[in-house]
C-alpha cells in the first residue's frame, strides 16, 4: 500500500465551526504518516465492512468521477466532501465533534482509492508539568479532542475505488430528525448496502445450528461443519454461497437442506457473499462449546467428525455425554 496524500478537517459542533484545512498533512513527520498508514491498513483488513455501489442518482458519484478523471484536485474534493458531510451531521439530533480524514492511496492490488474516515473526538486525561515558584508540579488535565488510537476500531469510514467505483464502508446509526440513519451510505455517498462477510457468517452459523436443533440433529456438529466449509472454501475463493454451504453441512438430509435454504432466503442473504480469507481461517480454526454444567471445551473444528478424538453421545435420558479420546498429555492452563 502507498499513501499519496491526506488532509484533516475539523467538525467542531461545540462552536458550530467547520474548520477546513487548506494544506495537506505533512508526511515529513514519521508520526503523521504512521498514524494514517496504520488506520488505513486496519480498515482494509476489516471483515465487518459492507459493500455497495452508487445509485444512478447519487450526486456524490459525480464528485468522485471528477476526481478520478483529474478534473478536480484532491484538496478541492476533500473540502467539498467535508462541507457536505458537515451539513449532514449538523442536522443530527445529537452532533458530536469529529475529525474528518480524507486519504488518497494505492491499495495492495495497485488500485487508486480514496478513504473517508470519521474520527470521533474522545475526552481523555493526561499529565502536565508546571513550574510553581521554582518547584516542579505535575498536574492532571482533561483534553477534549483526543483522536482514536491506531489500534482502535474505526466506527465510520468509506473506501472508494476510483477505478471501478466500488465502495467498502462501515457506519453507525445516528438520529436525524428522530429517524435512525446511516449517514455515509444513505446521505453522503447515496449507495447500496450489502451485508458484510462477518455478519453473513454469523447469520448462516445461527441458521445451521437452529435447523439442526429443530430436526433433532447436533447443533455442535452443524456449526463445526459450517466452519469447515467456510475455511476450505476460502482457500480457493473470496466469496461463498450460503446455498452451497447448506447443501454441504446437511448433505445427509434433503429436508434439512430445504429448511436451511428457506431460512437463508428469509434472511435475504445474497447468492454470493464476499468474505476475507484471514477472518474465515481465524474464526473457523477452532470451536468452543459450554455445557449447562459450566464445563467449557475448545477443539479443532475438523475433529467434530473424527470420533478418534472427540465423540458426542446422545443418552437415553436425553442428556449428552462427550468423550475425549487418544489424549497423550494434559496441560493445566
Amino acid at each position: 500500500m502507498i499513501i499519496h496524500k491526506a488532509i484533516l478537517h475539523i467538525f467542531d459542533f461545540n462552536t458550530n465551526m467547520c474548520i477546513l484545512s487548506q494544506k495537506e498533512l505533512d508526511f515529513g513527520s514519521d508520526i503523521v504518516y504512521e498514524y494514517v498508514d496504520k488506520r488505513i491498513m486496519r480498515i482494509l483488513n476489516d471483515p465487518g465492512q459492507k459493500t455497495g455501489v452508487f445509485y444512478a442518482t447519487s450526486s456524490f458519484q459525480s464528485l468522485v468521477q471528477q476526481l478520478a478523471g483529474k478534473a478536480m484536485e484532491f484538496g478541492e474534493f476533500a473540502a467539498t466532501a467535508g462541507k457536505e458531510l458537515y451539513q449532514i451531521l449538523a442536522q443530527c439530533d445529537v452532533s458530536e465533534s469529529i475529525d474528518f480524514l480524507a486519504v488518497d492511496f494505492q491499495n495492495d492490488n495497485d488500485a487508486h482509492c480514496i478513504g473517508l474516515l470519521l474520527l470521533d473526538n474522545k475526552t481523555a486525561y493526561t499529565h502536565q508539568i508546571l513550574d510553581d515558584g521554582g518547584m516542579v508540579c505535575n498536574q492532571l488535565i482533561k483534553h477534549q479532542a483526543i483522536l482514536p488510537g491506531v489500534s482502535q476500531k474505526a466506527e465510520a469510514y468509506a473506501i472508494i475505488n476510483l477505478q471501478d467505483f466500488s465502495i467498502h464502508f462501515v457506519d453507525t446509526k445516528r438520529q436525524l430528525n428522530g429517524e435512525p440513519v446511516y449517514v455515509l451510505p444513505d446521505r453522503l455517498l447515496q449507495c447500496t448496502s450489502v451485508i458484510s462477510g462477518r455478519e453473513a457468517v454469523k447469520i448462516v452459523s445461527t441458521i445451521a445450528a437452529k435447523v439442526a436443533q429443530e430436526h433433532g440433529a447436533s447443533p455442535v456438529e452443524a456449526l463445526s461443519k459450517t466452519k469447515n466449509y467456510l475455511t476450505e472454501n476460502a482457500e480457493t475463493a473470496d466469496t461463498f454461497s450460503p446455498q452451497h454451504l447448506g447443501a454441504d453441512v446437511f448433505a445427509h438430509s434433503s429436508v434439512m437442506q430445504q429448511e436451511f435454504e428457506a431460512q437463508v432466503q428469509e434472511a435475504q442473504l445474497p447468492a454470493a457473499i464476499a468474505v476475507q480469507k484471514d477472518f474465515v481461517q481465524k474464526a473457523g480454526r477452532s470451536h468452543k462449546i459450554k455445557t449447562d454444567t459450566g464445563i467449557e471445551i475448545i477443539f479443532p473444528s475438523e475433529y467434530v467428525e473424527n470420533t478418534d478424538y472427540i465423540q458426542f453421545i446422545n443418552n437415553p435420558d436425553g442428556t449428552i455425554s462427550i468423550e475425549l479420546k487418544n489424549i497423550g498429555k494434559i496441560v493445566n492452563k
